[in-house]
């Protein structure tokens, strides 16, 4: 292959992968893992730069940021917290010698054990960890504080881990305004600054009230709220106001920046999901794509798997399924694990829990699997560096 024009960013339970795509993306290749097979959560990417960053860790890593300034063929690692691991090498001297392990810093100690997510807002990084603290860095990803005026919300006490504990995982940054931005938490809902995170507000209310009506799930809406177990959340390009997000029970829209969520799930086979995506350019136009339930497997309805598109805001929905497969289908699309480049027409990508990566170059209308047999997939970002250099 020619030099890549086009880099998926692919997160998976044994390190990140990078798959390079040409300009046409119709050849990919398939390079990695990298980030000593830790498992990462989260890959990003910078346009203007072509620097990666790859967030992760668990019980016996610790958790940290890895970072590539070559296009992810070399990473570094700016340990977070400490894990299992430390402690039987600081014990056992062998064993530390057998690993290489030295007794670096870890500015965290154990204060959480991995990072879920990475957002980028202007010339600063951020990053949610699991239990939910938002970190920000002003070098590149090199030193990390944490961001107290969320640690110190007046809610914080009453938020309550969902299946996966308490994650902050989603951070979407306002491109016009990088005081401004948005974090979904697992399960507490959505928070919004404005002022570059020294303050927060909660954004959970039901624009109608109704919404919350006539369903007993424990995840459903209800007291006048869309429910706190948001699973991903996306800003619409174009102003910073319309918003979006599939949570436990539903896809749910904004159009005042989040104080208010109407119920788009009508049309969808289920109310169950976790993965959503926006149009780079029409905010009308969002992906997601729908799991049989919580608690009946949490894959595609009938075992057919199915990218379900609006192109109306979520008014009406259709189910888009040429290429992908139509039966004995029990694959899972975790919330991270949805991207989409910028190109005309836009493509979308997205992982599976079976290790298979799925691409579509016409906006959904067909699928192709470029890539298989990896580990769990967590996560999908797509980075195209500015004029491809």
């Amino acid at each position: 292959m020619a030099d890549p024009a086009i880099h998926l960013l692919v997160g998976t339970t044994k390190g990140a992968f990078v798959i390079d795509g040409d300009a046409d993306r119709t050849h990919w290749s398939v390079r990695g893992p990298y980030c000593d097979g830790w498992p990462v959560n989260h890959v990003v990417g910078d346009p203007g730069t072509g620097m990666m960053w790859a967030g992760g860790g668990g019980d016996w890593s610790g958790a940290g940021v890895w970072s590539s300034a070559d296009r992810g063929h070399t990473w570094s690692l700016a340990r977070l917290t400490t894990g299992q691991l430390d402690a039987w090498a600081a014990d056992d001297p062998d064993f530390a010698a057998s690993i290489g392990w030295t007794d670096g810093p870890a500015p965290f100690g154990e204060g959480f054990s991995q990072v879920w997510s990475l957002g980028r807002a202007g010339d600063r990084l951020y990053a949610g960890t699991k239990p939910a603290t938002l970190l920000v860095s002003d070098d590149d990803g090199a030193t990390w504080s944490e961001v107290k005026g969320l640690t110190d919300h007046p809610s914080a006490d009453g938020w309550s881990p969902g299946a996966a504990g308490l994650v902050l995982h989603t951070i979407v940054a306002d491109p016009e305004d990088p005081e401004r931005m948005w974090v979904g938490i697992s399960a507490a809902g959505v928070f919004v600054t404005e002022d570059g995170g020294v303050t927060w507000e909660r954004r959970n209310d039901l624009a109608d009230p109704a919404d919350g009506e006539g369903d007993g799930h424990p995840a459903a809406a209800s007291d006048g709220h869309t429910g706190f177990c948001v699973h991903h959340v996306a800003l619409a390009p174009g102003g910073g106001d319309v918003l979006y997000q599939q949570n436990h029970h539903g896809v749910w829209r904004s159009s005042d920046g989040g104080l208010t969520w109407r119920n788009i799930t009508a049309g969808l086979p289920s109310t169950f999901g976790f993965p959503l995506r926006v149009h780079p350019r029409d905010g009308q136009t969002i992906w997601t794509v729908p799991l049989n339930g919580d608690t009946e497997g949490r894959y595609p309805p009938d075992a057919a798997a199915a990218v379900w598109r609006s192109r109306d805001g979520g008014a009406s929905w259709q189910a888009q399924r040429a290429g992908l497969p139509q039966q004995s289908c029990f694959f899972t699309v975790l919330r991270q694990g949805m991207g989409g480049d910028r190109r005309d027409p836009a493509g979308v990508y997205f992982g599976t829990n079976t290790g298979s990566v799925f691409a579509s170059r016409d906006e959904g209308e067909t699928w192709d699997e470029i890539a298989r047999h990896l580990p769990t997939v967590l996560a999908v970002e797509v980075l195209e560096p500015d004029g491809n250099g």
